[in-house]
Protein backbone atom coordinates (compact mmCIF):
# COMPACT_ATOMS: atom_id res chain seq x y z
CA UNK A 1 0.00 0.00 0.00
CA UNK A 2 1.28 3.53 -1.01
CA UNK A 3 0.32 6.99 0.01
CA UNK A 4 1.10 10.39 -2.12
CA UNK A 5 2.39 13.30 -1.22
CA UNK A 6 3.24 16.30 -3.40
CA UNK A 7 5.63 19.08 -2.99
CA UNK A 8 6.79 22.49 -4.46
CA UNK A 9 10.26 23.83 -3.76
CA UNK A 10 11.81 25.16 -7.15
CA UNK A 11 12.20 23.41 -10.32
CA UNK A 12 10.44 19.62 -10.23
CA UNK A 13 13.82 18.09 -12.22
CA UNK A 14 15.80 19.03 -8.94
CA UNK A 15 13.28 17.69 -6.35
CA UNK A 16 12.12 14.50 -9.05
CA UNK A 17 16.03 13.30 -8.80
CA UNK A 18 16.32 14.19 -4.98
CA UNK A 19 13.55 12.44 -3.90
CA UNK A 20 14.60 9.27 -6.45
CA UNK A 21 17.52 8.62 -3.95
CA UNK A 22 14.96 7.72 -1.27
CA UNK A 23 14.13 3.79 -0.11
CA UNK A 24 10.62 3.52 -0.53
CA UNK A 25 9.72 6.16 -2.97
CA UNK A 26 8.55 4.37 -5.72
CA UNK A 27 7.85 6.76 -8.18
CA UNK A 28 8.52 10.40 -8.62
CA UNK A 29 6.58 12.27 -11.78
CA UNK A 30 6.79 16.20 -12.05
CA UNK A 31 4.29 18.15 -12.92
CA UNK A 32 1.62 21.03 -11.98
CA UNK A 33 -0.86 22.27 -9.51
CA UNK A 34 -2.18 24.83 -7.17
CA UNK A 35 -3.18 26.92 -10.21
CA UNK A 36 -6.30 27.76 -12.11
CA UNK A 37 -5.59 26.57 -15.68
CA UNK A 38 -6.34 23.21 -16.98
CA UNK A 39 -3.96 20.73 -18.30
CA UNK A 40 -1.14 23.39 -18.32
CA UNK A 41 1.69 23.55 -20.61
CA UNK A 42 5.26 24.18 -19.42
CA UNK A 43 5.29 26.92 -21.27
CA UNK A 44 2.10 28.42 -20.06
CA UNK A 45 3.09 27.41 -16.35
CA UNK A 46 6.89 29.00 -17.00
CA UNK A 47 4.46 32.87 -18.20
CA UNK A 48 3.56 32.84 -14.20
CA UNK A 49 0.05 33.66 -15.30
CA UNK A 50 -1.36 30.09 -14.60
CA UNK A 51 -1.28 29.75 -10.51
CA UNK A 52 0.66 27.02 -10.79
CA UNK A 53 3.64 25.57 -9.19
CA UNK A 54 6.10 23.40 -10.47
CA UNK A 55 5.55 20.06 -8.17
CA UNK A 56 6.70 16.69 -7.71
CA UNK A 57 4.64 13.62 -6.57
CA UNK A 58 5.51 10.90 -4.78
CA UNK A 59 4.15 7.70 -4.60
CA UNK A 60 5.82 6.13 -1.71
CA UNK A 61 6.01 3.09 1.14
CA UNK A 62 4.95 4.96 4.31
CA UNK A 63 6.33 1.58 5.85
CA UNK A 64 9.14 2.34 4.67
CA UNK A 65 9.56 5.89 4.53
CA UNK A 66 7.36 8.49 6.45
CA UNK A 67 5.74 11.57 5.36
CA UNK A 68 7.30 13.33 8.22
CA UNK A 69 10.99 12.17 6.38
CA UNK A 70 9.79 13.20 3.26
CA UNK A 71 8.89 17.21 4.90
CA UNK A 72 12.52 16.75 6.76
CA UNK A 73 14.29 15.86 3.04
CA UNK A 74 11.90 18.66 1.49
CA UNK A 75 13.09 21.25 4.30
CA UNK A 76 16.81 20.50 3.10
CA UNK A 77 16.90 20.82 -0.40
CA UNK A 78 15.36 23.30 -0.97
CA UNK A 79 15.52 26.74 0.95
CA UNK A 80 11.67 27.85 2.00
CA UNK A 81 12.69 31.00 3.59
CA UNK A 82 12.58 32.48 -0.43
CA UNK A 83 9.13 33.94 -1.77
CA UNK A 84 8.45 32.87 -5.51
CA UNK A 85 12.26 31.72 -5.72
CA UNK A 86 14.72 28.96 -5.68
CA UNK A 87 18.69 29.78 -6.70
CA UNK A 88 18.06 31.17 -10.25
CA UNK A 89 14.63 30.05 -11.24
CA UNK A 90 12.28 33.44 -9.86
CA UNK A 91 8.44 33.57 -10.31
CA UNK A 92 5.29 31.86 -8.50
CA UNK A 93 5.82 28.86 -10.34
CA UNK A 94 9.07 28.27 -8.56
CA UNK A 95 6.95 28.74 -4.95
CA UNK A 96 7.48 26.62 -1.71
CA UNK A 97 4.43 24.63 -1.10
CA UNK A 98 3.44 21.31 0.05
CA UNK A 99 -0.35 20.25 -1.38
CA UNK A 100 -1.21 18.34 1.28
CA UNK A 101 -4.04 15.31 -0.02
CA UNK A 102 -5.89 14.44 3.72
CA UNK A 103 -5.87 16.70 6.95
CA UNK A 104 -3.71 13.98 8.65
CA UNK A 105 -0.78 15.45 5.51
CA UNK A 106 -1.95 18.95 6.46
CA UNK A 107 -1.42 18.43 10.34
CA UNK A 108 1.78 16.80 9.95
CA UNK A 109 3.03 19.73 7.76
CA UNK A 110 1.95 22.72 9.81
CA UNK A 111 3.31 21.33 13.11
CA UNK A 112 6.64 20.48 11.08
CA UNK A 113 7.04 24.17 9.99
CA UNK A 114 5.72 25.48 13.44
CA UNK A 115 8.85 22.77 14.98
CA UNK A 116 11.50 24.63 12.28
CA UNK A 117 10.48 27.99 13.65
CA UNK A 118 10.45 27.64 17.24
CA UNK A 119 13.98 25.95 16.84
CA UNK A 120 15.09 28.93 14.36
CA UNK A 121 15.94 26.35 11.87
CA UNK A 122 16.39 29.14 9.69
CA UNK A 123 17.00 32.45 9.67
CA UNK A 124 14.25 34.37 7.77
CA UNK A 125 10.59 33.02 8.33
CA UNK A 126 9.17 30.41 6.40
CA UNK A 127 7.15 31.18 3.39
CA UNK A 128 5.87 27.71 2.07
CA UNK A 129 2.44 27.35 1.33
CA UNK A 130 0.18 24.63 2.74
CA UNK A 131 -2.78 23.97 1.05
CA UNK A 132 -4.86 21.24 -0.20
CA UNK A 133 -4.40 19.31 -3.51
CA UNK A 134 -7.04 20.52 -6.03
CA UNK A 135 -5.83 19.11 -8.94
CA UNK A 136 -2.37 17.52 -10.10
CA UNK A 137 -1.52 17.97 -13.51
CA UNK A 138 1.28 15.45 -15.18
CA UNK A 139 4.51 17.33 -17.14
CA UNK A 140 5.27 16.49 -20.32
CA UNK A 141 7.47 13.73 -20.90
CA UNK A 142 10.61 15.18 -21.64
CA UNK A 143 10.37 16.28 -18.34
CA UNK A 144 10.34 12.72 -16.97
CA UNK A 145 13.18 10.93 -15.53
CA UNK A 146 15.39 14.64 -16.69
CA UNK A 147 18.10 14.33 -14.51
CA UNK A 148 18.74 10.48 -15.42
CA UNK A 149 18.54 11.75 -19.06
CA UNK A 150 20.52 14.49 -19.19
CA UNK A 151 22.94 14.31 -16.07
CA UNK A 152 25.86 16.08 -17.45
CA UNK A 153 22.96 19.29 -18.57
CA UNK A 154 24.49 22.74 -17.10
CA UNK A 155 21.53 23.35 -14.99
CA UNK A 156 21.72 19.78 -13.61
CA UNK A 157 25.11 20.18 -12.80
CA UNK A 158 24.86 23.43 -11.02
CA UNK A 159 21.01 22.69 -9.49
CA UNK A 160 19.91 19.22 -8.89
CA UNK A 161 23.64 17.61 -8.57
CA UNK A 162 24.42 19.42 -5.03
CA UNK A 163 20.63 18.45 -3.96
CA UNK A 164 21.56 15.05 -4.38
CA UNK A 165 24.74 15.27 -2.09
CA UNK A 166 22.67 16.38 0.61
CA UNK A 167 20.36 13.39 -0.16
CA UNK A 168 22.97 10.82 0.50
CA UNK A 169 24.88 12.55 3.38
CA UNK A 170 22.39 13.73 5.44
CA UNK A 171 19.86 10.58 5.28
CA UNK A 172 22.45 7.74 5.20
CA UNK A 173 20.30 4.47 5.80
CA UNK A 174 17.64 6.08 4.00
CA UNK A 175 19.43 6.83 0.70
CA UNK A 176 19.51 4.28 -2.35
CA UNK A 177 23.57 3.96 -2.70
Amino acid sequence: MTETATLAGGCFWCLEAAYKELDGVQSVTSGYAGGSVENPTYEAVCSGETGHAEVVQLEYDPETVGYDELLQVFFTIHDPTTLNRQGPDVGTQYRSAIFYHDDDQKEVAEAYIDGLESEGAFEDPIVTDVEPLSEFYEAEGYHQDYYEKNPNDAYCTMNAQPKIRKVREKFVGKANQ
